[in-house]
């Protein structure tokens, strides 16, 4: 019997580049089931949007990215404040980063779903019809956070990021880049990101995993999105992280 899981990431409060992922599915024939590694609602203009999307979706398993925690438990990535003392440059960052999750995390209480964010779980396991052994996680093996797993590891580096993990497949996002690789009888399968992509096109990337008892397939999307109307949401709420993310919308140039 074939086993079809649509793995997606990063999608980061952004309800539009959502959307074209869940119809990208649909127009593939859906799936069995979804898996959603991190970094839920943070930092984009539709936070709530986002997470009653994702919620209502049939079959559907979550895991904790760095972001989701850093909106459930009040964590902050750097710079420190510390930091910023020491070199005043950094401060405009700071009170960004500070102002965006801030405002994320009001929308969340308001609206009830705090407590359900801190209950996400780290990692989900698996064990597909051919008996490989799946693990989905948002940044490696045991955390949602640190640099991620990236294709300039070192097989050294990757033995010490895999931490004790059993798994055959790992599946991982983060780093907002879309890439696999082989290493030591086992498959790492970076999603890429819904939103907020690091590829030169900055489309919507996420996975169709399809699984039976001979073995498993890994095919890669691609989902070009409305990034100008994401622009104009930010711009119409005042996003306080308006200036970082219309930069990274924007093609280069304009």
């Amino acid at each position: 019997m074939l086993m079809k899981i649509a793995l997606f990431s990063d999608v980061h409060g952004n309800s539009i580049a959502l959307d074209g992922v869940l119809r990208d599915i649909a127009a593939h024939g859906g799936v069995d089931a979804y898996w959603v590694l991190g970094d839920l609602a943070a930092i984009g203009p539709d936070p709530i949007g986002v997470l009653e999307r994702l919620v209502a979706l049939p079959h559907v398993k979550f895991v904790r990215g760095n972001t989701d925690r850093y909106v459930a438990f009040g964590d902050r990535p750097g710079p420190t404040l510390e930091e910023a003392v020491a070199d005043p440059q950094l401060l405009p960052f700071l009170v960004e980063v500070a102002n965006t999750f801030a405002w994320t995390q009001g929308m969340l209480t308001a609206s009830g779903w705090l407590g359900w964010l801190k209950d996400l779980p780290l990692e989900l396991e698996l064990t597909l019809p051919d008996g490989t052994g799946l693990l989905g996680v948002h940044a490696s093996p045991g955390r949602d956070d640190g640099a991620g797993i990236v294709p300039e590891n070192t097989d050294d580096e990757i033995r010490q990021l895999w931490n004790g993990c059993n798994a055959s497949l790992v599946c991982v996002g983060h780093t907002h880049l879309p890439w696999e690789r082989r290493w030591e009888n086992r498959h790492i399968v970076n999603l890429g990101a819904v939103s907020l992509s690091l590829t030169q096109d900055k489309q919507s990337s996420y996975v169709l995993l399809e699984a039976d008892k001979d073995g498993y397939r890994v095919q890669y999307r691609s989902v070009a999105y409305d990034r100008a109307a994401v622009i104009e949401q930010l711009k119409a709420i005042g996003h306080p992280a308006r200036g970082y993310l219309i930069r990274h919308l924007c093609d280069p140039g304009e």
